[in-house]
């Protein structure tokens, strides 16, 4: 009769501890006496044992046992003891730990141990819970069952973990020695694939076979779509290979509609691969297949992905990005395309059937860690191309409309705060002029300031003058310009320009006199020129002449001045009863007095300008890569004031009604001006205006404006008179202005939870500026792909509003430009499913609508719907697109779209 050990795994440590003591004693004295090997309920009765091996033991055991020199006998015998010992093979080669919340029952005749009730078993990278778990230690296998509540419902089933790999089954059996096992009625995830098989049979850590397997990426217990194949391999995080595969929508197989075999990569991590197209159609290109491309992984650091698109015209265009990365170091991307345009031409009049064009794009963004070479910066934000480059784009129409070209490659080097260098280039290009202009290389140095009278180990208050500071900062300029339609070297190098700026501030730190700080400086600044230019009127011709000259110039200034500044603060409080507890009013003036000497007027010239005799006066470093002084004596009055006004409100939130909170009316209102007492006329400067507000928290208005006190003749140059008349309300001209206004409503979320705003386009912290501005791009092109249906409704609209007077190449007189234009983007849910949206641009200046995108979604759960529609634009389209949302099958789509050019 069988022999049962029944262990409650609830008793005492303590009496656990002694039987197993026990048990141990027991099993030592029969090994010693019958020669059966250690632990009989664990040798094989049918088996001689085999010797074990010195090696086969901890060294640490052995270590502690000849070390021991108390009792070096004892010592001896046990290393004797070691040695003679004798094991089963099919004992188990490192402990197994385990927990059961009932019991369990230990059989030495048969060495079967079983666990019942949440049990749990730890060995190696195994982890095993289930209902039921038993362990054969003769097989040295181990089974694993679930159970049934008192409803009939399954609970408990069996989970097992494997190193990436988890599944929840029906029942386990797994061979501790060999490492395979059976499965039945399995669930698991590899990646973004939900599995269900019928039978899955592992071989190894991280190969296993399945029989009769569903697998889908919609994580339902009974998913949307999925695909059914009878046989299955799947190389853990590598890929997976099915035999005939068909889909399954709705728990329905269409058994019809089958591939011979499937592949689906599971490689988490980046590997190369081909990248698949989209079908496209349009009027000006013909039939096309767009996003055809190889992503390939050069190293650890750096990939390279190309992408091209192939028109039935014969246009086409290649795209290369590499994305570079070294941890702590520095990352970057590269980016070049180039395009061959062939547009069926529109032209009634032309010949041509078609219009050519060919243009290219460079991109690259590179930014250092800061933690590479402390002290030290480098950074490149490079955008150079064809100045038609971003009109023959198709589908993305905020790059259809981008006009500028901007580029920027900075250095920097810091000594110990003390000093500091920057090196850097900058680029811009405008595509409706076809100006290029770049300004290469330019440097900066500057030197903190020092304070010379100041003692190293200063104790106590110093003196006045040990408070005097000097500081320097140069800059030195190049700048070249050129027409991308009509590049010549020779031309290029006769628009080379440069200069250099050198100035020296004096500074006084005097303690404040009461609330009113006085601060007195002295500056010395030196500029250097590479040209000079004379304008002479052409009698014959009646035009200005403009004549350059090369060769080193200088010019030089000098100013000194006293600032004095304080805050002024006002506060009109309101009863206790009102909302409104208090208002805050914070003026903050200041007041400088400054004299500068006429050091320019030598470099001032009068000329002739036009017909009627009028003369205007020139400088001869006007026009350069670095201005002119201006001409004259300044003896004057600098003057501003800066106004703040806030309130304090009741806290609506706070269930007391003790709490107030600070709303900002005006976050800054004022103006600035100066008076020269030393001029004859136009001794009253210009008046700068501007005032900035958030109102209600919602609303954000920046405005300025600049106005002249001086009176225009009729071509709007200069009278001395000044124009005041508060009858008429004139109080000056306004020469220039801008305004913007900006706000954004939004309702509350639908589970009343706030919205996490990043949730739809995530940061990458390796991602390079350049990387999200293209996300960024690509969001607005498709907004329905980046819908948050957790918000009903959200309304988004800007305006801006600049305007200037600029004088007339031919100095004819003065022309105001005006820009004005509407942003306006918002979208809103017809049902808990479905959201429409649209984004549009306005041109107030020339009274047309020049961009208007809409766009409808259906939310389904693990697919989504995209309807994407651009009605004007430079180029119309619309698009539709019904795709899974899992990454792994973004390319099973099905796509429709159409292009049309609106010239």
């Amino acid at each position: 009769m069988r022999k049962l050990y029944k262990i409650n795994v609830k008793t005492p440590l303590a009496i656990i501890v002694a039987a197993f003591l026990l048990i141990l004693t027991f099993c030592v004295q029969a090994a010693q006496n019958s020669n059966q090997g250690f632990m009989p309920f664990l040798t094989n009765r049918d088996t001689t044992p085999s010797k074990l091996q010195k090696d086969s033991f901890p060294n640490i055991l052995k270590k502690n046992l000849q070390n021991d020199t108390s009792e070096k006998k004892a010592g001896a015998d046990s290393l004797i003891f070691i040695d003679s010992l004798k094991i089963s093979k099919d004992s188990i080669d490192v402990p197994i730990k385990y927990h059961a919340d009932d019991s369990g029952v230990l059989i030495m005749s048969t060495r079967d141990f079983f666990l019942y009730g949440k049990a749990k078993v730890d060995y190696k990278e195994l982890k095993l819970e289930a209902n039921t778990i038993h362990l054969d230690q003769h097989t040295q296998t181990i089974k694993a069952y679930g159970a049934l509540d008192s409803t009939g419902n399954p609970m408990s089933k069996p989970q097992f973990t494997e190193g990436e790999m988890k599944t929840v089954s029906d029942t386990i059996a797994y061979n501790l020695k060999t490492g395979k096992g059976l499965i039945q009625n399995t669930f698991f995830q590899e990646g973004e694939i939900f599995m269900n098989a019928r039978y899955l049979k592992k071989v190894s850590a991280d190969e296993v076979f399945a029989r009769q397997a569903r697998f889908t990426t919609c994580n339902l217990d009974t998913p949307h779509f999925a695909f059914r194949a009878n046989r299955m391999k799947i190389i853990n995080n590598k890929l997976g290979i099915t035999g005939r595969v068909y889909p399954e929508i709705e728990s329905v197989p269409i058994p019809m509609i089958f591939l011979p075999f499937g592949i689906f990569p599971l490689n988490r991590a980046r590997h190369s691969g081909v990248l698949l197209p989209a079908f496209t159609a349009s009027e000006d290109f013909g039939l096309g297949l767009e996003g055809l491309g190889y992503y390939k992984v050069i190293n650890e650091y750096v990939d390279v992905t190309t992408r091209a698109n192939l028109y039935s015209y014969g246009g086409w265009s290649l795209n290369f990005n590499s994305k570079y990365l070294r941890r702590y170091k520095f990352t970057g991307n590269v980016n070049l395309s180039f395009q061959n345009t062939k547009a069926l031409n529109r032209n009634s009049l032309s010949k041509e059937e078609f219009n050519n064009s060919k243009s290219f794009m460079l991109n690259w963004s590179h930014s250092r860690d800061n933690r590479a070479r402390p002290g030290t910066n480098f950074s490149a934000n490079v955008n150079f191309g064809s100045t038609k480059f971003n009109q023959t784009l198709l589908n993305n129409p905020f790059q259809n409309y981008q006009n500028q070209l901007s580029s920027s490659i900075n250095y920097s080097k810091d000594w110990r705060g003390k000093y500091n260098l920057s090196l850097n280039l900058n680029h811009n290009q405008n595509s409706t002029t076809r100006l290029v202009n770049m300004s290469l290389p330019n440097a900066s140095f500057n030197v903190v300031t020092l304070y010379p009278f100041q003692p190293k180990d200063q104790v106590g208050t110093g003196k006045w003058y040990e408070k005097i500071g000097v500081g320097y900062s140069g800059n030195f300029q190049n700048q070249l310009s050129f027409y991308d339609t009509a590049f010549n070297l020779r031309r290029l190098l006769d628009t080379v320009q440069w200069g250099a700026v050198h100035n020296i501030p004096i500074t006084l730190s005097l303690p404040a006199l009461g609330p009113i700080t006085v601060s007195p400086s002295v500056s010395y600044e030196e500029r250097w020129y590479g040209q000079r230019i004379f304008r002479t009127w052409n009698d014959a011709k009646s035009k200005v002449d403009t004549t350059i000259q090369k060769g080193f110039y200088t010019a030089r200034q000098m100013s000194f001045g006293v600032g004095i500044n304080t805050r002024i603060f006002g506060t009109y409080t309101f009863s206790k009863n009102s909302n409104i507890q208090a208002i805050r009013h914070e003026i903050r003036p200041t007041i400088s007095i400054n004299y500068k000497p006429d050091f320019a007027s030598k470099y001032y010239y009068n000329t002739k300008v036009d017909t009627s005799g009028r003369v205007l006066r020139f400088s001869q470093f006007d026009g350069g890569v670095i201005g002119s002084f201006s001409e004259g004596t300044f003896g004057g009055i600098g003057f501003g004031i800066d106004n703040l006004l806030e309130m304090k409100v009741k806290d609506k939130s706070d269930s007391t009604g003790k709490s107030t909170k600070k709303v900002k009316l005006i976050d800054g209102f004022g103006f600035n001006s100066s008076y020269n007492l030393l001029a004859d006329s136009f001794a009253l400067g210009s008046f700068s205006f501007y005032a900035r507000s958030t109102l209600f928290d919602k609303i954000n208005i920046t405005a300025g404006a600049n106005l002249d006190p001086y009176d225009v003749d009729s071509k709007g140059y200069r009278l001395k008179n000044i124009l005041w008349d508060p009858r008429r309300f004139k109080f000056g001209r306004i020469t220039g202005g801008n305004l913007a206004i900006s706000t954004s409503f939004k309702s509350k979320s639908a589970d009343g939870k706030e919205s996490d705003k990043n949730r739809q386009l995530p940061v990458d912290p390796f991602m390079t500026p350049d990387e999200q501005q293209r996300q960024l791009q690509f969001a607005r092109a498709n907004p329905a792909e980046f819908t948050d249906f957790n918000i009903p409704w959200t309304l988004s609209l800007s305006y801006s509003l600049n305007f200037t007077r600029v004088l007339k190449p031919d100095f004819s007189g003065y022309a105001t430009q005006t820009y004005s234009s509407v942003n306006f983007n918002g979208d809103f849910s017809l049902t808990p499913k479905w959201k429409v949206g649209g984004t549009g641009f306005y041109d107030v200046t020339k009274g047309d609508i020049q961009q208007i995108s809409m766009f409808i979604t259906r939310e389904m759960h693990c697919w989504q719907l995209a309807i994407n529609v651009t009605p004007l634009g430079l180029y119309r389209s619309f698009n539709i697109t019904f795709s899974p949302k899992s990454g792994i099958l973004r390319d099973l789509k099905i796509n429709r779209s159409r292009t049309f050019s609106s010239y």
